[in-house]
Parts: C-alpha cells; structure tokens; sequence
C-alpha cells in the first residue's frame, strides 16, 4: 500500500512502514528496551541501521546492552549530543521534549514519536485501540475497561503504563483490543496516533517540571483526540465534571458533526456525575449517575440513540464517588467498541479495587489502614478523603516533594481528615502550609504530626488512632525519597500494617 507521499506501507498494519530505515532509540527504560528488542528482529529487513542513545551508564544497562549487541546495533552512554542522521526516533516517556537531549535527537531524524504511537502503527490493520489519559483514574479505568471487554469476549489486554508496553504486547500478536492507558509524556510525541475509543479523565496540574507549564500539560493531553476524526465510529469519552475537560466538551459541541469526525459522551456536567448532558445541553450522548435511583443511584451510559441503566453504585465493588465517574468512563468506552450491555453490567460487578488505590491494607487493633501509595499528587488526595466522607481518617502525607499548590490540600484536610501526618523530604514544605505546628496556630488544622520516615509516621498515625478509626496513606509525593516507585511504598505500608499487627497483644491484621 502506497501513500501520497511517496512512502510504501505494509497493508496489514495500521501505519507501518515497509522500510523503517535508520531507526534511533531515545531513552533505556522499560519502553526503550522493548523497543530495541522489536526492532533488532527486523535489521536486515525493514530496519537499515539501529541506535540507542541510552542515557546514563549503570551496571545493569552496560549489561544488557552487551546481550543485545548485533550487527547493525550500536548502543551509546553518557552523552547528549545526538551523532548520525535517522528517519525514525523513538523517544521514551521520562525524557522531556524541552531537554537538550530530546531536542538534539529531533534536530538528528525525521520525526520523533513516542512507544505508543509507534506500536499503534506497527499493529494490526483491524486491531482496536481504546486509550485512556487523565491526571487521576488512568489505571484503575484501564483496568476495568479491559475487564470489561474481556466480560465480553474480546481478546482484549491493558497495555502501555499498566500490564506490558504496549510493542510487547503488538510483537506477541494475542491481543485483538490495546486498553493502554497514556501518559502525557507519551502523547506529547505522538503524531498520528488514532485509537477507536478515547477517554480523557480530570486534568489538574501535574508533571508540571517535565512539560513546563500547565497549558503545555493540557495541550499534551489533548493530542489524544486530534486524529480520532479519522476512525470511522470513533467515540471519546470525557469527564464534564472536571472545568478542564468541560472546556473540551463546549468546543467539540461547537463544531458540526461532519467537521469533528467522532461522537463524543460527556461523563456527567459541572453539577456532578448526576447530570445528564442530554438534558442540560442537548448532547447526544451522555454518562451519569442517576441519583433518584435506590442503592446510591443507578449508572446510566447513553449511546447512539439507546440508554443502558447498567448497575446501582452500591453494585460496584470499587468504593468512592470518584469511582463512579471511572466505571462510567470505562463502560461508556466499552459499549462504543462493541461489549454487549450484559457484559458490561457482568463486569462492573465482578471488578476488584486495584493495589495500592485506596486498598484495603488490613487492621491494627480496631484501627483500618488503607494503601493510597499511588495518590503521588494533591488531586489524587482530594479523592481519596472524600470518599471516606462522613469518616474522617488520620492521613499520612509525604515522600518527594512535586512542588504544586499545597492550598487545596489544606482546606481538604482541614474538612475531612482527623489527623495528618507528615513526613519524608516534603516534611517541611508541608509543615509550613499546615502552619508548622500542633495545636495548629490559626485554629483551623487538624491535630499535625510530625515524622522523619514511612514507619515513623505508621507508628504515630496509630500512637494517636481508636478503634474504628482509620488510617490513610495517600501521600499526595512521589517515593523517590525512600523508595524506588510507588509500588514499592504501597508494599512496604501494608508490610509494616502486618508487622504491627502481629506484634500487638491479642491483635491481628
């Protein structure tokens, strides 16, 4: 299959190429290497000449560098400066498009795309695609989606920041739907990118350092949408409660029909998830949460002329008000790729809360304890202690410091938690929006406490804790300051919640 730009391209892929060329690999993280391990199968044939610019040395990456070593693969360290001239670069998602490495590589080869867009070219012609983005809710709406579908029969598997990188699971060839849940950092460098379904869930301000402001965030996220005109049946998905995402909506509603290509579904409205767009604007399309419905309401996703009632919200096994905008989402998804209404209501029943959001992590005397460990931004806590509400929990805050606007927090913590913890190396930053001491001076604050690590401010939550109080880790900070990722903070929580446990008198997690 040709194209008019003269370029040859394989007729049962989505935009492959026939010929990549010279091809360079940007970055030597998990999607780097997947990459590299693609493409090294095709030097010979569609690929002339492959290199890798792999960024800092370590032991780890000299050797597997070493394993990978071929014939027409040159794999180079510690440099910034981008030698040779190539077609194609694959830029991995912890590398900023505003470092000087990212842009030596673009100023080096004809385009830059991001692992995503590159496995979505490389896929099948007839694979479907539905992608999911937001600032909070990108997993678990991922993997319930995904659930979902596979409620249904599909042969469908969570790609991309959740399950494998999304050219692993192109280069096994099981997968008939790609759910890949999209960061930023990879739409930034997408190109073509056009998925059957998208859903764009709340953006609040985050990774502001990698993008350099909010708007260039928003923007990045927005590319998700720009190419989905081009599917036939294409639906996006997107959270009107979020005043961001809202905005979207108006000017997807401005345009004509044949102008914008793609049916859209606005998940609830500025009012809340109980509002039906329908009938406040006259959307064609709508998902909300019926809220004169028994059982917490009844979730509705209304698509192409027909309305399904799904489940109540009291149905859903995964709890808080936030989930019932993610199980819309999911659904809305679902259904516009194919998944029957049965299936759909099946699934939402049968999905179970993921680890590390909000996850039950066992009890300490009375006391319940939950991992929260991926809430690594202030929006991520909001969510978290309103779906507590009318309990107020002791909240553990903490860990590396992203640099946001820590007012929101404040207020929240203020109304809905008991007490707070704080620690780790955000500890003062911290303690000076909460007013730096307990008793707090202004007389607003809950009781503050003070720790240096995660253990220390464990013991302190439950030092002050009664039974059938709960604690909460939802640290609104990256781990890097004691830990390698947030998975690795959320384990070792729920670890300690079981030695404490096991360690008290008559007690059991």
């Amino acid at each position: 299959m040709d194209r008019p730009d003269g370029t040859a391209y394989l007729a049962d892929r989505k935009l492959a190429p026939r010929s990549l060329g010279r091809v360079l690999v940007l970055g030597l993280g998990k999607s780097g290497r997947a990459c590299v391990e693609y493409l090294r199968a095709l030097l010979g044939t569609r690929v002339e000449a492959l290199a890798v610019a792999a960024g800092a040395s370590t032991p780890e990456a000299q050797a597997w560098a070493e394993g990978q070593a071929c014939e027409g693969l040159r794999v180079a360290f510690d440099h910034e400066d981008i030698e040779g001239s190539y077609d194609l670069c694959i830029a991995s998602p912890g590398i900023s498009e505003r470092s000087a490495f990212y842009r030596s590589a673009a100023a080096h080869s004809a385009e830059v795309v991001s692992e995503v867009e590159f496995a979505w070219r490389e896929s099948a012609a007839d694979a479907v695609w539905v992608a999911i983005t937001g600032t909070n809710g990108k997993t678990t709406t991922t993997a319930l989606t995904a659930h979902l579908l596979k409620e249904a029969g599909f042969a469908a598997d969570a790609v991309g920041n959740i399950g494998d990188c999304c050219i692993e699971a192109v280069a096994a060839g099981r997968t008939q739907v790609y759910v890949a849940e999209v960061s930023s950092y990879q739409l930034a460098s997408t190109r073509r990118f056009a998925p059957q379904a998208a859903v764009m869930l709340n953006i609040t301000p985050d990774h502001l350092s990698w993008h350099g402001s909010h708007e260039a965030y928003v923007a990045a996220k927005q590319k998700l949408l720009a190419n989905l005109g081009s599917v036939p049946g294409a639906v996006a998905v997107l959270d009107a409660v979020d005043g961001t995402v809202r905005g979207m909506v108006r000017a997807l509603k401005a345009l004509p029909d044949a102008e914008r290509g793609f049916a859209y579904v606005p998940v609830g409205a500025k009012g809340g998830i109980g509002c039906d767009m329908r009938a406040m604007c006259g959307s064609a399309n709508a998902a909300f949460l019926d809220e004169e419905a028994p059982d917490g309401g009844m979730l509705h996703v209304a698509l192409g002329g027909c309305d399904h009632a799904l489940v109540s919200a009291a149905d859903l096994a995964i709890k808080g008000a936030h989930n019932v905008g993610n199980a819309l989402a999911a659904a809305a998804a679902a259904l516009a790729v194919g998944a029957s209404p049965d299936a759909v209501r099946a699934g939402l029943r049968s999905f179970a809360a993921l680890e590390h959001r909000i996850e039950p992590a066992g009890a300490v005397g009375g006391v319940e304890c939950y991992n929260d460990s991926k809430a690594t931004n202030v929006d991520a806590v909001l969510v978290a202690l309103r779906a507590f509400v009318p309990r107020k929990p002791i909240v553990l805050l903490g860990g590396r410091d992203k640099g946001t606007d820590l007012a929101p927090l404040v207020a929240a913590c203020e109304a809905d938690a008991a007490a707070v913890v704080l620690f780790g190396e955000s500890h003062d930053r911290f303690s000076e929006a909460f007013c730096g001491t307990s008793p707090c001076a202004c007389g607003a604050c809950p009781p503050i406490l003070h720790a240096a690590h995660l253990a220390d401010a464990l013991d302190a939550a439950l030092g002050i804790a009664a039974p059938g109080d709960v604690v909460l880790l939802s640290p609104a900070c990256a781990s890097f300051d004691e830990f390698s990722s947030f998975e690795e903070r959320g384990c070792a929580f729920k670890a300690l919640v079981a030695e404490r446990a096991a360690s008290a008198p008559g007690k059991r997690a």
